[in-house]
């Protein structure tokens, strides 16, 4: 690996060279599951119906207001697009998957992860927000640039790396956003349809959508077993922004919920957000998983957040 002085820095010269970025984690194995969980139409604290929906590949309308972005030659073959700033995080798409460099991407932002991915001598903490040729995230060691960071692209968090409090309240931020996006009033709960966000309607798309995975959203069966998404917690290390899962049964009795905050110091109740039948997007009080509430949910920390 050549080495040169540009810009009164050093910078790696990258060879167009056939590699796999450093974590390894191709896409081959990675698929979408094939259901979506949904609530149903309880009101009141620890009663649920719930119902599993199909995941619907179709469209709709993005109404969001586009960010900029800028646009990069990239080196390399095969590197891995990933669901989320971390390398350990689900593979959504690759690019040069058959010719070094053949892929331009473009980006709107980028995250300083503190956790560095080097190839031969060019190394990088950064990943960037890909808006295309795939949505998601790439580190940017395999972006054709001298530096170890895009230039003229937005650095997302605080001082330059996001703190986990920080996108711990980004996810509870995105989660209320369901609850007046409907002109003012909540999403609507549906098992047919996605939002205009591109998310579905049900418990585990309004996760999804919460975490920033993939469109349409995984289900909820993906969301407690998949090691790149979440892990299991105790009762006790929950924290703003994990989960609460019941994946077990069928379609009729699957969930989950937003866990947001404890509503008192005996942790009898907590507070939550979650997408359920006959209502919609929700804000409330849950006993789910508690002693006297339904046992059949399991805490969940996702992996994005890094604790």
């Amino acid at each position: 690996m050549k080495e040169h002085t540009q810009g009164g820095r050093r910078a790696a010269v990258r060879k167009v060279l056939p590699a796999v970025v450093a974590a390894g984690i191709g896409v081959a194995g990675f698929t979408v599951p094939a259901h979506g969980s949904e609530p149903g139409p309880a009101a009141t604290t620890g009663i649920r119906q719930t119902a599993d929906a199909d995941i619907r590949q179709s469209t709709v309308a993005d109404g969001r207001q586009a960010a900029a972005a800028a646009d990069f030659p990239t080196w390399g073959t095969r590197w891995v697009v990933h669901a989320g700033p971390d390398v350990s995080s689900p593979a959504v798409g690759m690019i040069n998957k058959t010719a070094a460099g053949q892929d331009r991407i473009t980006a709107d932002y980028q995250v300083d992860t503190g956790h560095q991915v080097c190839q031969g001598s060019a190394c990088s903490t950064y990943m960037a927000h890909l808006t295309g040729p795939v949505t998601g995230f790439l580190t940017v060691v395999a972006v054709d640039v001298p530096q170890d960071r895009l230039p003229g692209v937005p650095v997302h968090g605080d001082g330059g790396r996001p703190q986990p409090g920080g996108s711990r309240q980004e996810m509870l931020n995105r989660a209320a956003a369901w609850l007046t996006a409907n002109n003012g009033a909540q999403v609507p709960y549906s098992q047919a349809k996605v939002w205009k966000d591109g998310y579905r309607q049900d418990c585990s798309g309004y996760a999804s959508m919460a975490l920033g995975l993939p469109t349409p959203g995984t289900n909820t069966v993906g969301l407690a077993t998949n090691r790149g998404i979440t892990r299991p917690i105790s009762l006790g290390e929950l924290k703003p922004g994990d989960l609460l899962i019941d994946a077990s049964g069928d379609n009729n009795n699957r969930h989950v919920v937003i866990f947001e905050k404890w509503n008192n110091d005996a942790h009898s109740s907590y507070t939550a957000y979650e997408q359920r039948g006959g209502h919609g997007t929700d804000h409330r009080t849950l006993t789910y998983g508690l002693p006297g509430g339904d046992a059949e949910f399991t805490p969940y920390r996702p992996v994005m957040f890094g604790d």
